[in-house]
Protein backbone atom coordinates (compact mmCIF):
# COMPACT_ATOMS: atom_id res chain seq x y z
CA UNK A 1 0.00 0.00 0.00
CA UNK A 2 2.97 2.32 0.53
CA UNK A 3 3.61 2.21 -3.23
CA UNK A 4 0.04 3.39 -3.87
CA UNK A 5 0.49 6.16 -1.32
CA UNK A 6 3.65 7.27 -3.10
CA UNK A 7 1.84 7.28 -6.45
CA UNK A 8 -0.92 9.38 -4.90
CA UNK A 9 1.63 11.90 -3.57
CA UNK A 10 3.46 12.05 -6.91
CA UNK A 11 0.24 12.85 -8.75
CA UNK A 12 -0.78 15.41 -6.13
CA UNK A 13 2.60 17.13 -6.45
CA UNK A 14 2.16 17.24 -10.24
CA UNK A 15 -1.10 19.18 -9.98
CA UNK A 16 0.48 22.60 -9.43
CA UNK A 17 3.02 22.39 -12.32
CA UNK A 18 0.12 21.28 -14.56
CA UNK A 19 -1.81 24.43 -13.68
CA UNK A 20 -4.51 22.65 -11.71
CA UNK A 21 -3.86 23.94 -8.20
CA UNK A 22 -1.97 26.32 -5.96
CA UNK A 23 -1.20 25.88 -2.29
CA UNK A 24 -3.22 23.25 -0.45
CA UNK A 25 -6.46 23.63 -2.42
CA UNK A 26 -7.99 20.61 -4.12
CA UNK A 27 -7.65 16.95 -3.25
CA UNK A 28 -6.92 13.56 -4.80
CA UNK A 29 -7.80 9.98 -3.91
CA UNK A 30 -7.31 6.44 -5.17
CA UNK A 31 -9.32 3.28 -4.49
CA UNK A 32 -7.55 0.80 -2.19
CA UNK A 33 -9.22 -2.50 -1.38
CA UNK A 34 -12.63 -1.84 0.16
CA UNK A 35 -11.79 1.81 0.82
CA UNK A 36 -9.62 4.59 -0.55
CA UNK A 37 -6.50 6.62 0.15
CA UNK A 38 -6.92 10.40 0.10
CA UNK A 39 -4.74 13.47 0.52
CA UNK A 40 -4.92 14.97 4.03
CA UNK A 41 -6.50 18.31 4.82
CA UNK A 42 -4.42 21.47 4.92
CA UNK A 43 -0.96 20.09 4.17
CA UNK A 44 1.22 21.13 1.20
CA UNK A 45 1.63 18.26 -1.24
CA UNK A 46 5.41 18.69 -1.54
CA UNK A 47 5.82 17.97 2.17
CA UNK A 48 3.72 14.78 2.22
CA UNK A 49 5.13 11.39 3.14
CA UNK A 50 3.41 8.00 2.91
CA UNK A 51 2.55 8.19 6.63
CA UNK A 52 0.54 11.37 6.01
CA UNK A 53 -1.97 9.64 3.72
CA UNK A 54 -5.07 8.40 5.57
CA UNK A 55 -7.00 5.30 4.56
CA UNK A 56 -10.75 5.81 4.53
CA UNK A 57 -13.54 3.25 4.64
CA UNK A 58 -16.81 3.71 2.76
CA UNK A 59 -18.59 4.30 6.08
CA UNK A 60 -16.60 7.52 6.51
CA UNK A 61 -14.21 6.22 9.16
CA UNK A 62 -10.47 6.60 8.64
CA UNK A 63 -7.10 5.36 9.85
CA UNK A 64 -3.83 7.28 10.04
CA UNK A 65 -2.06 10.14 11.75
CA UNK A 66 -3.56 12.87 9.54
CA UNK A 67 -7.17 13.97 9.02
CA UNK A 68 -8.50 13.32 5.50
CA UNK A 69 -9.46 16.10 3.12
CA UNK A 70 -12.60 17.96 4.15
CA UNK A 71 -14.02 17.01 0.72
CA UNK A 72 -13.85 13.25 1.39
CA UNK A 73 -17.62 12.81 0.96
CA UNK A 74 -17.81 13.13 -2.82
CA UNK A 75 -14.79 10.86 -3.13
CA UNK A 76 -16.48 8.24 -0.92
CA UNK A 77 -19.82 8.54 -2.70
CA UNK A 78 -18.24 8.15 -6.15
CA UNK A 79 -16.41 4.99 -5.08
CA UNK A 80 -19.52 3.59 -3.39
CA UNK A 81 -21.85 4.21 -6.33
CA UNK A 82 -19.56 3.66 -9.31
CA UNK A 83 -17.39 0.53 -9.24
CA UNK A 84 -15.54 1.58 -12.43
CA UNK A 85 -14.04 4.61 -10.64
CA UNK A 86 -10.51 4.04 -9.37
CA UNK A 87 -9.35 7.60 -8.68
CA UNK A 88 -10.96 11.00 -8.04
CA UNK A 89 -9.40 14.44 -8.48
CA UNK A 90 -10.78 17.81 -7.39
CA UNK A 91 -9.02 21.07 -8.30
CA UNK A 92 -9.46 24.83 -8.20
CA UNK A 93 -7.94 25.46 -11.63
CA UNK A 94 -8.43 29.04 -12.89
CA UNK A 95 -10.55 28.57 -16.02
CA UNK A 96 -12.73 25.85 -14.50
CA UNK A 97 -13.30 28.08 -11.47
CA UNK A 98 -14.13 31.04 -13.74
CA UNK A 99 -16.88 29.09 -15.53
CA UNK A 100 -18.07 27.50 -12.27
CA UNK A 101 -18.51 30.96 -10.77
CA UNK A 102 -20.78 31.79 -13.71
CA UNK A 103 -22.56 28.47 -13.05
CA UNK A 104 -22.21 27.51 -16.69
CA UNK A 105 -22.10 24.02 -18.09
CA UNK A 106 -19.64 23.51 -20.92
CA UNK A 107 -21.60 22.93 -24.14
CA UNK A 108 -20.42 20.92 -27.19
CA UNK A 109 -18.26 23.72 -28.61
CA UNK A 110 -15.49 21.14 -29.22
CA UNK A 111 -15.74 17.43 -29.91
CA UNK A 112 -13.38 16.57 -27.02
CA UNK A 113 -16.24 17.27 -24.62
CA UNK A 114 -17.23 13.69 -25.51
CA UNK A 115 -14.20 12.42 -23.60
CA UNK A 116 -16.16 13.09 -20.42
CA UNK A 117 -19.05 10.84 -21.40
CA UNK A 118 -21.72 13.05 -22.92
CA UNK A 119 -22.66 16.13 -24.93
CA UNK A 120 -21.86 18.56 -22.10
CA UNK A 121 -19.90 18.91 -18.91
CA UNK A 122 -22.55 19.89 -16.39
CA UNK A 123 -22.21 22.38 -13.55
CA UNK A 124 -23.41 21.03 -10.20
CA UNK A 125 -25.64 23.13 -7.97
CA UNK A 126 -23.87 25.12 -5.26
CA UNK A 127 -23.48 23.72 -1.75
CA UNK A 128 -20.92 24.48 0.94
CA UNK A 129 -17.61 22.64 0.64
CA UNK A 130 -17.28 19.32 2.44
CA UNK A 131 -21.04 18.85 2.82
CA UNK A 132 -23.26 15.93 1.98
CA UNK A 133 -25.34 18.35 -0.07
CA UNK A 134 -22.32 19.11 -2.24
CA UNK A 135 -21.64 15.42 -2.75
CA UNK A 136 -25.28 14.83 -3.75
CA UNK A 137 -25.16 17.71 -6.22
CA UNK A 138 -21.83 16.52 -7.66
CA UNK A 139 -23.01 12.95 -8.18
CA UNK A 140 -26.16 14.23 -9.89
CA UNK A 141 -24.08 16.36 -12.26
CA UNK A 142 -21.73 13.44 -12.93
CA UNK A 143 -24.48 10.96 -13.83
CA UNK A 144 -23.15 9.12 -16.91
CA UNK A 145 -20.18 11.51 -16.92
CA UNK A 146 -16.53 11.46 -15.87
CA UNK A 147 -16.46 15.12 -14.83
CA UNK A 148 -18.42 18.14 -13.70
CA UNK A 149 -17.90 21.68 -12.54
CA UNK A 150 -18.88 22.58 -8.98
CA UNK A 151 -20.70 25.92 -8.81
CA UNK A 152 -18.53 28.71 -7.34
CA UNK A 153 -15.88 26.13 -6.55
CA UNK A 154 -13.88 24.15 -9.12
CA UNK A 155 -13.73 20.93 -11.12
CA UNK A 156 -14.23 17.26 -10.25
CA UNK A 157 -13.16 14.27 -12.34
CA UNK A 158 -13.31 10.50 -11.87
CA UNK A 159 -11.05 8.07 -13.73
CA UNK A 160 -10.27 4.39 -13.78
CA UNK A 161 -6.89 5.08 -12.12
CA UNK A 162 -4.66 7.97 -11.04
CA UNK A 163 -3.23 8.43 -14.53
CA UNK A 164 -6.62 8.79 -16.18
CA UNK A 165 -8.00 11.07 -13.46
CA UNK A 166 -5.00 13.38 -13.82
CA UNK A 167 -5.26 13.40 -17.63
CA UNK A 168 -8.99 14.15 -17.48
CA UNK A 169 -8.42 17.08 -15.13
CA UNK A 170 -5.76 18.58 -17.41
CA UNK A 171 -8.02 18.09 -20.45
CA UNK A 172 -11.00 19.65 -18.71
CA UNK A 173 -9.06 22.73 -17.62
CA UNK A 174 -7.76 23.12 -21.18
CA UNK A 175 -11.30 22.91 -22.59
CA UNK A 176 -12.49 25.44 -20.01
CA UNK A 177 -9.78 27.82 -21.17
CA UNK A 178 -10.62 27.27 -24.84
CA UNK A 179 -14.33 27.85 -24.20
CA UNK A 180 -13.61 30.97 -22.12
CA UNK A 181 -11.39 32.38 -24.88
CA UNK A 182 -13.90 31.57 -27.64
CA UNK A 183 -16.63 33.35 -25.66
CA UNK A 184 -14.55 36.54 -25.68
CA UNK A 185 -15.08 36.74 -29.45
CA UNK A 186 -18.76 35.84 -29.49
CA UNK A 187 -21.01 32.82 -29.11
CA UNK A 188 -19.13 29.64 -30.09
CA UNK A 189 -20.74 27.51 -32.81
CA UNK A 190 -21.90 24.30 -31.13
CA UNK A 191 -21.91 20.81 -32.52
CA UNK A 192 -25.46 19.51 -32.89
CA UNK A 193 -26.90 16.36 -31.33
CA UNK A 194 -26.23 14.17 -34.39
CA UNK A 195 -22.63 15.36 -34.62
CA UNK A 196 -22.02 14.68 -30.94
CA UNK A 197 -23.69 11.27 -31.17
CA UNK A 198 -21.23 10.36 -33.93
CA UNK A 199 -18.31 11.57 -31.80
CA UNK A 200 -19.51 9.63 -28.76
CA UNK A 201 -19.75 6.48 -30.90
CA UNK A 202 -16.21 7.08 -32.18
CA UNK A 203 -14.95 7.56 -28.62
CA UNK A 204 -16.01 4.01 -27.70
CA UNK A 205 -12.86 2.81 -29.41
CA UNK A 206 -10.68 5.81 -28.56
CA UNK A 207 -7.22 5.26 -27.06
CA UNK A 208 -5.87 2.08 -25.55
CA UNK A 209 -8.70 -0.08 -24.30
Amino acid sequence: MDDLRKQLIANACAMQPAGLNKGTSGNLSVRSGDGFLITPTGLPYAALTADDIPLMALDGSWQGQRKPSSEWRFHRDLYASRPEVGAVLHAHSPFAVSLACLRREIPPFHYMIARFGGETVRCADYAIFGSEALSTAALRAMHNRKACLLANHGLLVAGRDLGEAFALAVELEELCEQYWRACQLGAPVLLDAAEMAAVLEQFKGYGQQ
